[in-house]
């Protein structure tokens, strides 16, 4: 008996092989495509990182269009007798689902939210907008292009059905499936693994991609107890994110009033001064000095916010000098260098006029990045502590730095990011500090704990301990005069208090 392929049978076997071809092709142009969202977010630091990121793209688009083949096209090929009709349709709903991946590219770069019901409200808004201001030349325009897109879907359609016959002899069926399932495999269990140690570089590209839900160690690996869940739940609470890229600076509008009869006068100086400053000036308390470099060092003492968000503030204003500014005062500011921003260098003056400002007292907000010698000439100036409000950041010759002042510090001691909010105060200023600081006004009394950061840790200081927590959530406490590790556990409640300070300016993508 001869069994033959009946012509129906053998169409749906031709339209199949063309599915999966047309697939792939769609597949490469998808994950082209998919690339904007790599290039609209920070590359990952790490080797791991970068590998998560490329087996996440390429595994993931390429199950998204697999999936769209298999429940919109694959039944096609069974169902539709007709392969000219497969292959319109195929197109028609390729070029749709390609044209909105590139439509959640492009919200993705400008705005970093994805096509979703919870963003359909800022979508209808943004629509209403631009869709008063389109003409129909530019609605013309997206209709060409897209037309030409359906196009090109339907190029490539015909051109892999009249070469079905000869992609059939070809066994790249295997390597292809092979190549995307270990991509697959190999960037979900990067992720299990980055959950459980809350790895940065991988868990923060959790939201890069639409339709996104990678595994995670607390549902997978909990349930075969590999997990130790407490500590886990510790350790994401005091997660926080490391690469601040957008800032809202101030938080809110400021409004409060300053008086023309108070200066305030803050002098930094970075070299050792041999003498004592306790026989010129009072008070004085520790101080936790950024001094990485000089412009962060210079932000800190300006902007009231640590390392973390310099980068960020590089277009901004620092609220200590453009707040008394534009009330009235006569603002000062001197450094050999001032490396703050742009925007604060309309307030910098050379040495000759910064010092006669001071000592002839009509500048009511002067600042000075000093060396030992220029420290000594003001100083000097009795005139000076008369009518100034004196601040002195020096380096002892311990090595330590110092905040010297002529008020009460209500303070054991303070960071740098503590002078904006408490120069503020003493002018007069009364609006609220964590508007616009993470440090505090040390004139009053208030917190009795710090919060700064160092490269890519947070330091939170309390009594005579320093605890160091890592981006992960890991923590380590350590005598803060000695130095060394102690084997006391960090207080949970007092770091996720601190880092939600620290995180507080930090604005969503």
């Amino acid at each position: 008996m001869i069994l033959t392929e009946t012509p129906r049978r053998k169409l749906v076997t031709q339209l199949v092989t063309w599915g999966h071809w047309f697939a792939l092709s769609n597949m490469i142009l998808a994950i082209a495509i998919a690339s904007v969202y790599i290039f609209s977010s920070p590359a990952p630091e790490t080797p791991l990182g970068i590998t998560y990121l490329l087996t996440n793209w390429v595994s993931h688009i390429g199950f998204l269009t697999f999936f769209g083949f298999i429940i919109l096209i694959l039944p096609l090929c069974y169902l539709v007798p007709n392969a000219r009709t497969v292959k319109v349709v195929s197109a028609v709903l390729a070029a749709v689902a390609l044209a909105m991946l590139g439509f959640d590219a492009l919200l993705y770069n400008k705005y970093g939210v994805h096509l979703s019901f919870s963003t359909a409200e800022m979508l209808r808004s943004e629509a209403n907008t631009s869709m008063s201001l389109f003409g129909w030349q530019r609605w013309a325009f997206f209709f060409l292009i897209f037309i030409f897109w359906l196009s090109a879907q339907l190029v490539i359609a015909n051109a892999l059905w009249k070469r079905v016959a000869r992609l059939q002899k070809r066994k790249l069926a295997l390597p292809i499936s092979s190549f995307f399932v270990v991509c697959f495999v190999s960037s979900h269990a990067l992720h299990i693994w980055a959950d459980a140690n809350l790895y940065h570089p991988i868990v923060q590209q959790d939201d890069l991609f639409p339709l996104s839900y990678p595994a995670t160690a607390k549902t997978l690996m909990s349930r075969y107890d590999l997990l130790d869940r407490d500590n886990y739940e510790q350790r994401l609470e005091l997660q926080f994110d490391d690469r601040i890229s957008q800032i809202n600076y101030p938080l809110s509008p400021l409004y409060c009033s300053v008086s023309a009869q108070k200066k305030v006068l803050l002098l930094v100086n970075s070299e050792t001064q041999a003498r004592t400053l306790e026989t010129t000036i009072a008070h004085s308390i520790p101080l936790y000095a950024d001094q990485s470099s000089a412009s962060d060092s210079q932000r800190s003492y300006l902007f009231g916010l640590p390392e973390l968000y310099h980068s960020a503030l590089s277009n901004k204003t620092p609220i200590l000098l453009e707040l008394p500014a534009a009330l009235g005062l006569q603002v000062g500011i001197f450094a050999n260098k001032l490396e703050a921003g742009k925007q604060a260098q309309k307030f910098s003056q050379q040495w000759s006029d910064f010092e006669q400002g001071v000592t002839s007292a009509k500048t009511n907000l002067a600042i000075g990045f000093v060396s030992n010698e220029q420290l000594s000439d003001i100083l000097t100036t009795s005139q000076v502590m008369q009518d100034y409000q004196v601040l002195v950041v020096n380096k002892t010759e311990a090595g330590e730095y110092a905040l010297y002042s002529t008020n009460t510090l209500f303070a054991n001691f303070a960071s740098s990011e503590d002078l904006a909010p408490t120069i503020l105060n003493l002018l007069g200023c009364n609006a609220p500090t964590q508007n616009y600081s993470t440090g505090r006004d040390l004139s009053k009394p208030g917190r009795d704990w710090l919060v700064t950061t160092q490269e890519r840790m947070v330091i939170v200081m309390q009594d005579d301990k320093r605890i160091e927590v890592s981006s992960n959530g890991n923590s380590k406490v350590y005598n803060l005069l000695t130095a060394k590790e102690l084997p006391d556990d960090a207080d949970t409640r007092l770091l996720s208090q601190a880092i939600k300070r620290l995180s507080s300016f930090a604005a969503p993508r």
